[in-house]
């Protein structure tokens, strides 16, 4: 039976994995010639409605750059060389063919760099759907709750011109249903890791997570289902290893060898800011009434916190951060930061005076979506680590 188990799991896995190395999108290409009319809708990193995607009947496309595979000709000629890489190689992909099947893009407000690549996109792509999401950063409900029901209605009425179909209330929240699933799904398995991480390695809940951004999210509801059930059947060894928070991974992803490099350092990352569209509203999001205000009160009064949402100075500034090392059991933090990467390295020097203040111990350093070389990080963690267990043992 645990054989059974393992090759189950592994079989999981390694289809996630194929999906993560696949910079054609076979998968989603598939799906898109499978029905006459079908649409995809790519999406840049951090957070997008996906459930405003799906009840148009299009196929939301998480497109997080090129990674570490992919070798940037001619997107260097369009970008300088002090920002970070994603708007490059997110070029690269389309200039290359790859993301020739995508018939339109939204681009979240989360930087300067995103804002600007949206209006790149539609320059070199005049002829593809091309949409600058606005996020609200006033979290009042008569202020910015009014301001992004305004914008998903905007949303709702580009992808109905892209569809050729409105996008009614009705499946709106048919959507909000299955993407409440998934989101209960993706926290189920958080808060499995962070009981037993030995049992789920954050490589591959990783890994499952990435999956979710090219697979329709009823495959993704299955996917996730099937690897919860396959991970309880089994026990993998236990180690002694120092539990940490990785911080700063919200927007140009990680390499996925960073992450195992920091796994074989001696940590467990026991919580993260992976790919945060997935998990973005902490819970439910009503069905009940009107499914537009739904969404814009669950992303002002229920969303994750974050380095690219806007949180007033004040006594709880970046205690998310502590809550989450005391929710977690988690002995320090590590800053994982993009280079270049402006909320994250704005923020960042916020996040340590607090988590200082609180007596937590953390570390950081930085990397690049192409970062080839980890055996520096994983020293670097592995010495932290350490010391952690050093200072506790004192």
């Amino acid at each position: 039976m645990l054989d059974k188990t393992k090759s189950a799991t592994a079989t999981i896995v390694q289809r996630c994995e194929d999906l993560f190395t696949d910079l054609n999108f076979e998968t989603a290409r598939a799906w898109k010639t499978a029905k006459p009319g079908r649409k995809v809708i790519g999406f840049m990193p951090y957070y997008v409605p996906r459930e405003i995607i799906h009840a148009a009947g299009a196929l939301p496309l998480g497109i997080l750059g090129g990674g570490d595979q992919l070798e940037v000709i001619h997107g260097d000629a369009y970008y300088q060389s002090y920002i970070c890489r994603i708007p490059r190689s997110t070029i690269e992909l389309g200039v290359s063919g790859r993301l020739d099947f995508v018939d339109g893009m939204l681009f979240p407000s989360i930087c300067d760099v995103i804002r600007n690549l949206s209006g790149m996109w539609k320059l070199m792509f005049p002829n593809k759907g091309s949409r600058y999401v606005d996020l609200p950063q006033n979290f009042e409900d008569d202020v910015g709750g009014e301001f992004y029901k305004s914008e998903l209605n905007e949303i709702r009425e580009w992808l109905a011109q892209l569809t050729g179909k409105p996008v009614t209330d009705e499946a709106i929240r048919a959507s909000i249903v299955l993407f409440n699933e998934n989101r209960r799904l993706v926290r189920e398995a958080y808060a499995l890791r962070a009981k037993e991480p030995w049992n789920i390695p954050s490589s591959e809940l990783y890994l499952l997570l990435r999956a979710g951004l090219v697979l329709p999210v009823e495959d993704h509801n299955q996917l996730m289902r099937d690897y919860l059930t396959s991970v309880r059947e089994q026990q993998r060894p236990m180690k002694d290893n120092c539990r940490v928070v990785l911080s700063g991974v919200f927007c140009e992803q990680p390499p996925l060898n960073l992450i195992k490099s920091i796994e074989l350092s001696g940590c467990y990352i026991v919580d993260d800011d992976f790919i945060l569209v997935t998990r973005w509203e902490k819970s439910e999001v009503s069905t009940d009434g009107d499914p537009i205000a739904n969404l814009a009160h669950s992303y002002l009064h229920d969303s994750m916190s974050t380095s690219a949402k806007y949180e007033p100075d004040g006594p709880n500034k970046g205690m998310y951060l502590v809550d989450s090392v005391r929710e977690h059991r988690a002995e320090g933090v590590i800053f994982a930061m993009p280079s270049f990467c402006d909320p994250a390295l704005l923020e960042r020097p916020m996040l340590q005076s607090v988590l200082k203040t609180h007596g937590v111990p953390q570390i950081a350093f930085k990397y690049a979506e192409n970062s080839g070389q980890m055996q520096p990080i994983r020293e670097q963690a592995g010495t932290f680590a350490d010391s952690i267990k050093l200072w506790s043992g004192a």
